[in-house]
């Protein structure tokens, strides 16, 4: 048996008949006579950036860790293939042109990655996540490094198949069992989705190249708004350096944490 709560459900994966099930629940879990009205939805409203950014906080140490964050389009399935495709191929994992160019290449950063992250919800947005670690003294070239390839991507004809072939061998060897059903099924529903979107997927990957790669890197990426999101020593990176990018702001803790 494997009872989970979930917001405003019980759910249930055993072998107990429905019927069977209900009236065991019954006996054990009470229901009062009525219930607390449910507090209203809180909606989060994302920014939309038109301008670079900087978000610094200090912290007292010899690294500096750099994101780059930007909200992009209104969600949509159909998007999904090509996302997959572009974040095997351009940022995720060690075979990726970021990880390839910023720290084998270069030798910039002890660790790196780029990708398009999909939302969990339907209303939510897509949104662009990157990142470096690095030495404080390679802040610049890190930062120059990535953004090259934020504004523009190399075509590397056997990346590209290495990406293809990694998504679907990825979905031939998953398997979605006992409970795991149950909380895909729901996070299909939370996207709008009635499918499962991996079938859907791995047909349309083998009719994606680098010219639909280059597309989507043009039409969410290139030659936008980043908002930076800095941690580093004061000491150890200059103002100066970080402004080059964008309007700096100082985060206090009580800004960072709420406290």
């Amino acid at each position: 048996h494997n009872l989970n709560s979930y917001p405003h459900k019980i759910l249930y994966y055993g072998p107990q008949p429905l019927a069977q099930f209900t009236a065991g629940l019954k006996t054990v879990h009470t229901i009062p006579a009525s219930f607390k009205p449910v507090p209203a939805k809180v909606n989060f409203t994302n920014l939309t950036q038109t301008s670079n950014q900087v978000l610094f906080a200090d912290y007292n140490m010899v690294q500096a860790e750099i994101r780059w964050v930007r909200n992009a389009s209104a969600y949509s399935s159909d998007a999904e293939p090509v996302v997959d495709m572009f974040n095997n191929y351009f940022g995720g994992g060690m075979g990726s042109l970021v990880f390839q160019t910023i720290r084998e290449s270069k030798a910039l950063a002890y660790s790196t990655f780029a990708f398009y992250a999909k939302p969990d919800k339907k209303e939510d947005p897509f949104f662009t996540l990157a990142y470096v670690g690095c030495q404080a003294d390679k802040f610049n070239e890190s930062v120059i490094a990535m953004n090259e390839l934020l504004n523009g991507i190399p075509n590397v004809e056997e990346n590209i198949k290495n990406a293809r072939a990694g998504i679907k061998k990825d979905i031939e060897t998953e398997r979605i069992t006992q409970d795991g059903i149950i909380f895909n099924y729901l996070a299909a529903q939370r996207k709008g989705l009635n499918a499962d979107i991996r079938k859907s997927i791995y047909t349309a990957v083998d009719k994606i190249g680098y010219n639909e790669l280059k597309k989507f890197h043009t039409d969410n990426l290139a030659n936008k708004a980043y908002t930076y999101c800095i941690v580093a020593s004061d000491k150890k990176l200059p103002e100066d350096d970080m402004k080059k990018y964008g309007e700096l702001k100082r985060l206090s803790l009580e800004e960072i944490f709420g406290y």
